[in-house]
């Protein structure tokens, strides 16, 4: 099986090996990995239907470069997800030497630290779902069908992610705002997500 090194990104894999790696006995990559790949690939294809869409909106190219650079936030957050969660594993090996108040001490503050990424994640699906949802209701009708597909599978991505910062964050203990921001977050691309599908559907 494919063993991506320490400073990998995932990029470098086939989509085949990626998919071996997460069906691993391994615990990473995971959930993070995956909600962070299924943002990017909405991303791409957000970018595609703006590229597309040059004839229907004044500013599908910057669309299409917005788009093009949340992918390129989004697909680094899935190693960083990984490495968050290493750090988990890590504070749950301790030694026991290190005193079990200690212990728990090191798992609560990295099970927090573990929730930044997801809601890096989820702030950029969101973003995504806004801007695939714009690009079903204005853009080139031939490409709305791949902008809804955008918009459902960013969706997705932030309800995925959301739910890892809610774990994690519940896990450890230190609710400092980022449950009611991942809250909006997920507000937000869903009122975006149905909007884009309100538009692929025919009249």
């Amino acid at each position: 099986m494919i063993r991506p090194d320490a400073g990998s990104d995932y990029l470098g894999l086939p989509l085949g090996g990626f998919l071996d790696l997460v069906a691993s006995r391994e615990p990473a990559p995971g959930g993070g990995a995956s909600a962070a790949v299924a943002v990017a690939l909405a991303a791409a294809l957000t970018a595609m239907a703006a590229r597309f869409s040059t004839e229907h909106l004044a500013d599908a190219d910057g669309l299409a470069g917005r788009a093009e650079g949340l992918r390129g936030e989004v697909v680094l957050l899935a190693r960083a997800d990984a490495v968050a969660y290493g750090r988990v594993l890590d504070a749950n090996r301790a030694p026991r030497d290190v005193g079990e108040e200690e212990r728990r001490q090191r798992i609560r503050e990295a099970l927090t630290e573990a929730a930044d990424v997801p809601l890096s994640i989820a702030g950029i699906g969101a973003e995504v779902v806004g801007i695939s949802a714009r690009l079903a209701e204005e853009g080139n009708p031939n490409l709305r069908g791949d902008a809804v597909t955008a918009a459902v599978l960013a969706g997705a991505g932030v309800r995925a992610a959301a739910t890892l910062v809610e774990i994690n964050v519940s896990a450890g203990g230190a609710d400092d705002g980022r449950l009611s921001r991942v809250a909006e977050l997920r507000a937000t691309a869903a009122a975006a997500q149905e909007a884009a599908e309100g538009a692929g559907v025919p009249a």
